[in-house]
């Protein structure tokens, strides 16, 4: 396993976390302070608005568990996944990719996300 792919899982693990306290700490440890996340759908900065879009999307999706799609590609600073979603058993309801840029030190700095699936 490379480390964009470790990296890649430890992003879709913070998305299917419930908990608000251990999702936000697994927040701050794979981001950096001034990271943004734009997709369709949300365009924030840091922390803070990152976690509130992962719990607005974990309402409006109750149930639903993401998981990787396909293999992760990356080189330099940078690696992009496809992911999917669906209640537990279930086809796929949402997907997209997403792709990820990296600081120095490893952490996500950028999230550009796009939806290729998104459900009724």
């Amino acid at each position: 396993m490379t480390d964009y792919e470790k990296l890649a899982e430890r992003y879709i693990q913070i998305w299917n976390d419930t908990n608000p306290t251990t999702r936000r700490a697994a927040i701050d440890e794979l981001f950096t302070e001034d990271a943004t996340f734009v997709d369709p759908m949300a365009a924030v900065a840091g922390p803070a608005a990152i976690d509130g879009v992962i719990g607005a999307v974990q309402a409006q999706l109750p149930g639903y568990v993401l998981r990787l799609a396909g293999a992760v590609d990356g080189h330099h600073d940078q690696a992009r996944f496809g992911w999917e979603g669906a209640q537990p058993g279930g086809a796929a309801e949402v997907a997209g990719f997403d792709v990820v840029t990296l600081a120095p030190d490893g952490r996500i700095n950028r999230v550009l996300g796009f939806l290729d699936l998104v459900p009724a």
